[in-house]
């Protein structure tokens, strides 16, 4: 079994690697959801991060690297990444890539449904998420893992005959996240939860996103899904990122502030840069992931020119 392989080879490993940079290494694992498909945000600042597949993918991991950068922390930034795969991919076929060094935190998640042959059935995203974690820490016992729980599907909701049909847009959400604090509780390393999903939720209920982009988009909302309206817009994949930034490091995405460079190049308004950054910081201090209350100063301020 390849699991069993490559843990015979860690203590090895661990010898003859050397950490030569004080940069903090984070790994993204993960599918479209992760790389971005069906927006301009799957190539956008591919040069600053390492796509271990060598697809020149930038994706959100590229966003997070964007947004580490104008808050001044070091990160060095990987990602491994199959559209439609599960974590049961990762593991079967790439853990010869991912086992190649220690992780010092490692952002992962799982199919949009839980379960591409079962949606709803968290049970191989609790025992994948279990066997991957297991092998990450047996990298690095020091190692941080996150679990991003995905949002809710617009074409699993309004489309008939589908596992979501007839359900407000906001369930899927919480049922997807109801898998992921399954899986989390009883993996090994395992941190916490990015609620992207339940991130998306909000911007909907605070009128910053329409819920419905079958029926057109409201005037001033943006449609976070893309064209397939299964797949994230270029805003859907800018609030995951926010989600997860605010979550990995504790910072207020807020501190980002409305001239963030990114949300610039994407070509968002101030705005909507800014309702989409206080959505993702409601979620997280719902969850006490960052500190409640108006932004305080000094924060890191975002370049007024992007590099």
């Amino acid at each position: 079994m390849k699991l069993t392989f490559f843990r015979s080879v860690i203590c090895i490993f661990s010898l003859v690697s050397i950490k030569v940079s004080a940069d903090t290494s984070i790994l993204f694992i993960g599918n479209s959801f992760t790389y971005g498909w069906g927006s301009s945000t799957r190539h956008y600042r591919a040069d600053t991060v390492t796509d271990l597949n060598h697809e020149g993918i930038g994706g959100v991991p590229a966003l997070f690297k964007s947004f580490a950068d104008q808050a001044g922390l070091d990160y060095n930034v990987y990602l491994q990444t199959r559209g439609g795969a599960g974590l049961d991919f990762h593991l079967s076929e790439k853990l010869g890539v991912i086992g190649r060094r220690p992780w010092d935190q490692v952002v992962m998640h799982g199919y949009s449904t839980l379960d591409a042959n079962d949606p709803g059935n968290p049970e191989t995203l609790i025992s994948t998420v279990g066997e991957m974690s297991e092998f990450l820490h047996d990298l690095n016992p020091e190692v941080e893992v996150y679990l991003t729980s995905t949002w809710s599907r617009a074409d699993m909701v309004y489309i008939e005959d589908r596992p979501w049909s007839g359900q407000t847009i906001y369930q899927m959400a919480k049922d997807v996240r109801a898998g992921y604090d399954k899986a989390a509780a009883g993996a090994i390393a395992v941190k916490s939860v990015n609620a992207v999903g339940e991130a998306w939720n909000r911007a909907m209920q605070n009128g910053i996103a329409d819920p419905n982009p079958y029926d057109g988009i409201e005037l001033d909302k943006v449609d976070l899904w893309s064209y397939d309206h299964y797949h994230a817009s270029n805003y859907g994949y800018y609030l995951e990122a926010l989600v997860v930034f605010g979550n990995v490091t504790g910072l207020d995405p807020r501190s980002l502030g409305e001239n963030e460079c990114s949300g610039y190049e994407l070509g968002m308004s101030r705005q909507q840069v800014s309702a989409l950054q206080e959505a993702a910081y409601e979620q997280l201090v719902s969850e006490s992931r960052v500190t409640a209350g108006p932004l305080e100063l000094p924060v890191p301020v975002a370049p007024q020119r992007c590099n």
